[in-house]
Order: C-alpha cells, then sequence, then structure tokens
C-alpha cells in the first residue's frame, strides 16, 4: 500500500513529497509550445498552437517558478516548445537567476539549438551552466527531414555558442528506426571529439501521430546498447542526475552515454519531477493525463498561499508510474497531448 498522501492541511511551505515518500525537487516548465521546427515524432506538420491568451505571463510563470522553489525544487529546466523562441525569454531567465544560491541548484534548458548562437552568452550569464541540445543526426538532408523546417549547420553554430560560453552541452539523440541507426558510432565519435555527453531516448508514444508510424519509428535501445558492446566496454555507472536517465562509461573513451528507456525499463521508482505547461497545468507524471489547474488559483489572488496549496493537492495525485508499451503491436498508453505542449 502506498503511503498516505502527504497533503492534509498543513504548513504550505513543507518540502513536497508524494504519496510514494518521493520528494519532489525538479521542475520542468514549458514556456511555450511553439517551435521553428516539426521534428516528425513530435509535431504535426500543420499544428494548431494555443491563442496566446492562453499562455502565461512572464511574470506569472515567475511566480509559479518561485512557489515551486519556495516548496523545495532544486533544479529548474526550462523548455517547449522550443523556449528560444518566445519572445523577451530571457527577461525570464534573468528573474529565475534569482534563486541560484538561494534555494535553487541548477537553471537550465533543454532546446533544438537553433536560437543558441544567439542567446548563449546571456544564458551564461543568468547561471546556466549546463544546456541539453536535440539533435538526431549528423547528415544535413536528413536533418531537414526529421525536423522539416531546420537547417544543421545553424544548430552545429548553436552548440559551438554555447561551448564557447563555458556551458556544458549534452546532446540529446532519439533512437529512430530505419533512420539514424547507422549514425550510432558517428554520433558517439563526433560527441567524443567535441567533449559532449550523448543520452540516447526511446520515442515515446504521445500526440495523434498515428499507431503505424510510432511503431516503424520504434528502435528499443536494448538493441542500440547490445550494438555498443559489440565494440566497446560499458561499464554501468550509480550517477542519477535527477531524470530518467541511466548512465554508463565507455572504458575505451571516458564517454558517458546515457539511456532513456520508457518502453523497455520503466524508470519511475526514483522520480522526482513533475512538469508544468505554458498554460498552467501541472502533470504529475508524463505518461498520464492527470493534471492540475494552477492558472486559476495564480489569477484569482495576489497571494502565493492558495498557489501552494494547490501545488501540494496535485504532488498528493501524483501515480507511482506511466504504462508507456509498445508490446503486441500496438501503442499502448498513449496520451493524446503533444510532447511540445507538455514540455521536452
Amino acid at each position: 500500500m502506498p503511503a498516505r498522501p502527504y497533503f492534509d492541511g498543513m504548513d504550505t511551505r513543507a518540502p513536497l513529497v508524494d504519496p510514494f515518500a518521493r520528494p519532489i525537487s525538479y521542475l520542468r516548465v514549458s514556456v511555450t509550445d511553439r517551435c521553428d521546427f516539426r521534428c516528425t515524432y513530435c509535431m504535426a506538420e500543420h499544428m494548431q498552437f494555443l491563442p496566446k491568451k492562453d499562455l502565461l505571463t512572464l511574470e506569472e510563470l515567475d511566480r509559479l517558478c518561485s512557489a515551486f522553489v519556495d516548496l523545495g525544487v532544486r533544479k529548474l529546466r526550462i523548455t517547449g516548445g522550443e523556449p528560444l523562441v518566445r519572445r523577451n525569454i530571457m527577461e525570464f531567465f534573468r528573474a529565475m537567476s534569482r534563486h541560484l544560491d538561494a534555494g535553487l541548484d541548477e537553471l537550465t534548458l533543454t532546446t533544438n539549438g537553433s536560437q543558441l548562437a544567439r542567446f548563449a552568452g546571456e544564458l551564461a550569464d543568468c547561471g546556466v551552466r549546463r544546456v541539453n541540445v536535440s539533435l538526431d543526426t549528423l547528415d544535413a538532408d536528413r536533418f531537414a527531414q526529421i525536423t522539416r523546417w531546420g537547417r544543421l549547420p545553424q544548430v552545429l553554430e548553436g552548440i559551438a555558442a554555447a561551448k564557447r560560453a563555458g556551458m556544458r552541452v549534452k546532446i540529446n539523440t532519439v533512437a529512430l528506426k530505419c533512420f539514424n541507426e547507422d549514425e550510432l558510432f558517428p554520433l558517439l565519435d563526433w560527441c567524443a571529439g567535441e567533449g559532449h555527453d550523448l543520452t540516447f531516448i526511446e520515442v515515446m508514444p504521445m500526440g495523434e501521430m498515428g499507431e503505424e508510424q510510432r511503431l516503424d519509428q520504434y528502435w528499443a535501445l536494448s538493441d542500440l546498447r547490445r550494438r555498443l558492446e559489440s565494440r566497446l566496454t560499458l561499464t554501468p555507472l550509480t550517477e542519477r542526475t535527477g531524470g530518467p536517465a541511466r548512465y554508463v562509461r565507455i572504458e575505451e573513451t571516458g564517454q558517458k552515454i546515457g539511456f532513456i528507456t520508457p518502453l523497455t525499463h520503466n524508470f519511475c521508482e526514483s522520480c522526482n519531477r513533475v512538469r508544468l505547461t505554458c498554460t498552467g497545468e501541472l502533470f504529475m507524471c508524463l505518461g498520464q493525463e492527470d493534471r492540475a489547474d494552477l492558472r486559476a488559483p495564480l489569477r484569482a489572488s495576489a497571494e502565493d498561499e492558495p498557489v501552494r496549496q494547490a501545488i501540494r493537492e496535485a504532488i498528493s495525485r501524483k501515480p507511482k508510474g506511466h504504462d508507456f508499451d509498445y508490446s503486441r503491436q500496438h501503442v499502448a498508453g498513449q496520451v493524446t497531448r503533444f510532447m511540445s505542449h507538455t514540455g521536452g
């Protein structure tokens, strides 16, 4: 039996703990559902984005994120869509930087890299020390195919700019069957040469993309790992960064490689994170539809106490785990919202 939910009307400044005794210390915040790419596993080509009036203002995002920091969140990751396409986004990063060394340990972001050359210096000035960049191929034609609208040289320049600004870069690569399988070792070698960490991710069943397409794209990381082990020595690491990745060290190069495997390995037992959308919905689990409306209490009062109470009540409903599954040639556990809505 799970522990009794932590929320029972007690002091709403007490640290967040879910019904399974997991402290919630990591918040992922989507600041926009918009993106300048249309990656085939993430979005439809012709997306219907949210009306701007439905989005939280930067000031409202500041209030919500600050409430989470007050409640013990130590890591804040800014996501989208593509977070750097949000107008005046650096105002938000500058506002969040005030929490560093005052409750917040890390301020970071996940990006497609298209705007990094423009913003890398300012991000570093705001205390961003690490950045995750989504990059599924080093082939320009394939890159244009998978992103529909993206240009590889622009992203590579952004990654180089982040490195020059002193930020550590981690490359996130979605494993896609019959698309980037032959780039496994070239990607590994490129990251080693550039000094970037690399994490592989299984494609997730999110958004109405079509069951056949999901099955065609799905490349199990258990197979990817076996291919790595056919040439290299992988040593499991106990290191965890607050995210779902499990890491290994490649003994021949010293590289650290991560695997995010929501389908071949359920990573929920140590989940310490929740996701806030750009409309103020709090998703307690990426793979479940249950959510809490934080926009209503935020806009109903200038006081933060109702917001903290709503956050705590939501955490009391955090489930034990998700139920993504590709077994029996069926996409089970698929959620209808696109990843860009919840935040990458």
